[in-house]
């Protein structure tokens, strides 16, 4: 199992903030900050709780004076780069709210050595549209750190982060900063407009639809932002997306010998396999899903949907064989009882096969 992200905030990370620190502010008290940091919580302490009780913990041990503590941390918070790192715009979130021009320089400073995706956000709903404004003016920047941070730090629905509910009633703002950067040179870039867009079509799928017909074909960066951010609708069967897509009514497809293993238990691997057939001279554009709907703990079922294959077929016959992990993750639980496996075929369910999950066994 993968190193929990929480654990990078560890003493060698504090080590290595206090020095530093210490380098570019000899009154820092290195011994202060660790054992502030290392308190008797510390061990219970989850991802973002670290995050943030760590810059607080730098804030006592820093000049009084905003403006002259951000200047320190610009240069402490330059000397290295990862996530773990975010801890310096988390400092600018808490605590520079009410100073704005040395926190946003201090955010476009920071956001290419770790990001200022989540600490922009208090200044978005503070600030309104002269930090719009701002995103703006980042969506121009030479850096792709910085205009990455313009789309992710206005996206209306950004994990982990704080809400931005106006930019859910009216992505209008959101729009302009995106409309920039819809030619952006970097994949990095793009990928955050793409998933800016797929946010905005959760809550107004007819802003992405219009696009689509706006501006599907346009050139190949635009193409892959606009598929990318029309994953949910595309998921969702929408009709009209998935025809722009060229993914027409599958009515020449069939589904054959679909089948499904009749149990499982909770920790193992269900393996299922399923043939797609036509009588045409060829299957086609083909999006092949398989949804599954999973038992509650109120005894109902709830659909997630998983993604195959996406392809132009030239045979007539495309056999798929597959394994759905029932591993446990902390994102998900699973509940025995009766589940349900369809085969889905541009955004039409073809065939479907019930199965049990069992109670995990030792």
């Amino acid at each position: 199992m993968a190193e929990p992200f929480k654990n990078l905030f560890n003493e060698t990370l504090i080590d290595n903030v206090a020095a530093s620190l210490v380098k570019h502010c000899p009154d820092f008290d290195a011994v202060a900050f660790k054992t502030s940091v290392f308190d008797a919580h510390w061990q219970q302490r989850e991802l973002k709780d670290r995050i943030y009780h760590i810059a607080a913990s730098m804030q006592p041990l820093l000049p009084a004076n905003y403006s002259q503590a951000v200047a320190i941390l610009q240069l402490a918070g330059t000397t290295y780069s990862g996530l773990e790192y975010l801890i310096f715009p988390a400092y600018v979130e808490l605590f520079g709210l009410d100073d704005y021009e040395p926190s946003v320089k201090a955010l476009e400073v920071m956001t290419p050595y770790s990001s200022s995706e989540l600490a922009v956000r208090p200044f978005i709903i503070r600030y309104g549209d002269r930090m719009m404004t701002q995103m703006e003016r980042w969506a121009e920047s030479d850096n792709e750190h910085v205009r990455r941070l313009a789309s992710e730090g206005c996206r209306p629905r950004l994990p982990w982060a704080m809400a931005l509910p106006e930019f859910k009633r009216d992505p209008g703002a959101v729009l302009n900063v995106i409309e920039k950067l819809m030619h952006d040179e970097s994949e990095y870039v793009r990928r955050s407009v793409a998933n800016n867009l797929n946010d905005i079509s959760k809550d107004h799928p007819d802003v992405l639809i219009d696009l689509l017909h706006a501006r599907l074909g346009e050139n190949s960066r635009t193409d892959w932002i606009l598929k990318h951010a029309s994953r949910s609708l595309l998921k969702q069967g929408d009709s009209q997306v998935l025809q722009l897509f060229g993914f027409s009514n599958p009515e020449h497809v069939k589904t054959v010998n679909l089948e499904v293993d009749k149990n499982v238990a909770i920790g193992r691997q269900l393996a299922f396999s399923f043939q797609l057939h036509t009588a045409d001279k060829q299957l086609g554009k083909l999006r092949i899903e398989y949804a599954i709907d999973f038992m509650k703990a109120n005894g109902k079922q709830a659909r997630k949907i998983f993604k195959v294959s996406e392809a132009d077929y030239a045979d007539t016959t495309k056999t798929v064989a597959k394994t759905h992990s029932f591993r446990l993750i902390t994102t998900r639980r699973y509940y025995a009882g009766r589940h349900d496996l369809a085969v889905i075929v541009n955004g039409k369910q073809l065939a479907s096969e019930a199965f049990e999950l069992l109670a995990e066994q030792p």
